[in-house]
């Protein structure tokens, strides 16, 4: 389902808006609608544990690692 939304811009963005929707093909709102889904990817923060996970860094057995934490401090 979509839902409306109305912003109002200066005529100076709305013609930037125009050409840039120009030159790609693509309605106003097409284009701006992409515009906004990126700058919501770029900044969107998310949840921190899902930011580890998509590091793709190396882990390893939770004991083990305990384990080494409680040896190093020995």
């Amino acid at each position: 389902m979509s839902h409306r939304l109305q912003v109002l811009v200066p005529e100076a963005l709305d013609r930037r808006i125009r050409k840039a929707a120009h030159r790609s093909r693509l309605s106003s709102g097409a284009w701006v609608r992409q515009a906004i889904e990126r700058a919501l990817q770029e900044n969107h923060q998310g949840d921190p544990l899902d930011q580890l996970a998509n590091l793709g860094a190396p882990t390893g057995d939770i004991e083990q690692m305990l384990a080494e934490i409680e040896a190093g401090r020995g």
